[in-house]
């Protein structure tokens, strides 16, 4: 089992449009992972139909028990996260603004704070459009551990990949190059970098290599929308020619691409001649020739 790992070093760049374009030509030879858990959505494009949840536990938050607490105010005066509320006869903790540091829980004199676990997010397990599985999840709001999340649905979907016999785990990585990169990037035998003809795009491709070359991870690219401004693809041709990286393709501005995203399809399913989608078919022949 190998597992493909698709990211940008920032968002907008056409990164899940082309990985669930790959994962929809994979058929049931992969197991489809979406670690974009803060902002989650190639679940639309291959219409997943979150059979499976399961929650997702990270993180402490302190919780006063009304009954035990004194009103004493001890709590509310060294909480730096402005988490401790007043109350007339009690304090209580804002779930969002604590940041679980244990401080108003040994400070309090009659033991009225407990530190309790808190649900993070959902992972979910569903049945996808191509015959597959997908593995996604999304994040609590306001809670923190995103990389930690990446890790358990990365866990997840390598488990069931080998548990089906699936030659492929597909990941859709998250954009930039934070903790939730890191988690998508461990493990990964190739990475699918995809950029743009932008002056950000090319910045932060070249951020995003450097985080894959930290972790000695083989890089390919896509230059999505290559014709936006030819100055700027000739520059990330003659980096990626500097650093051995193989360009897969240099992908058109193309108004398909955007329809196709409006009618909750990956393009090669929207337009199966279309040339976007045969340079996207030729793209995983030649991810699969490299991966052997």
């Amino acid at each position: 089992m190998r597992e493909i790992v698709v990211i940008s070093g920032k968002g907008g760049t056409g990164k899940t449009s082309i990985s669930a374009s790959l994962s929809y030509l994979t058929k049931n030879e992969a197991i489809v992972c979406d670690c974009d858990v803060d902002a989650a959505n190639m679940h639309l494009l291959l219409d997943a139909d979150f059979k499976e949840q399961r929650d997702f536990y990270s993180g402490e938050i302190a919780v006063i028990d009304p009954d035990l607490c004194t009103n004493c105010g001890k709590c509310f005066d060294v909480c730096r996260f402005d988490a401790i509320i007043k109350r007339r006869d009690y304090h209580e903790v804002d779930p969002i603004s604590c940041e679980g540091c244990y401080y108003c829980s040994r400070i309090c004199p009659s033991d009225a704070i407990e530190m309790v676990t808190q649900k993070a997010g959902d992972i979910f397990i569903s049945n996808i459009k191509n015959g597959s599985k997908m593995v996604h999840a999304k994040l609590g709001f306001g809670a923190e551990n995103s990389g930690k999340l990446v890790s358990k649905v990365k866990q997840i979907a390598k488990e069931l990949a080998l548990k089906e016999g699936k030659k492929y785990v597909i990941t859709d990585g998250s954009p930039g190059i934070g903790c939730p990169v890191i988690s998508s990037l461990s493990g990964a035998n190739l990475v699918v970098l995809v950029t743009e003809a932008t002056v950000s795009g090319f910045h932060d491709l070249k951020r995003v290599h450097e985080l894959t070359k930290s972790f000695n991870l083989k890089s390919v690219c896509v230059i999505n929308k290559y014709d936006l401004n030819m100055k700027i693809t000739n520059q990330i041709r003659e980096y990626l020619l500097s650093e051995d990286i193989q360009l897969l393709a240099s992908l058109a501005y193309d108004e398909n691409f955007t329809k196709a995203m409006s009618r909750a399809k990956p393009i090669v399913e929207f337009d199966e001649n279309c040339q976007i989608t045969a340079q996207i078919k030729m793209s995983w022949y030649n991810v699969v020739k490299l991966d052997k």
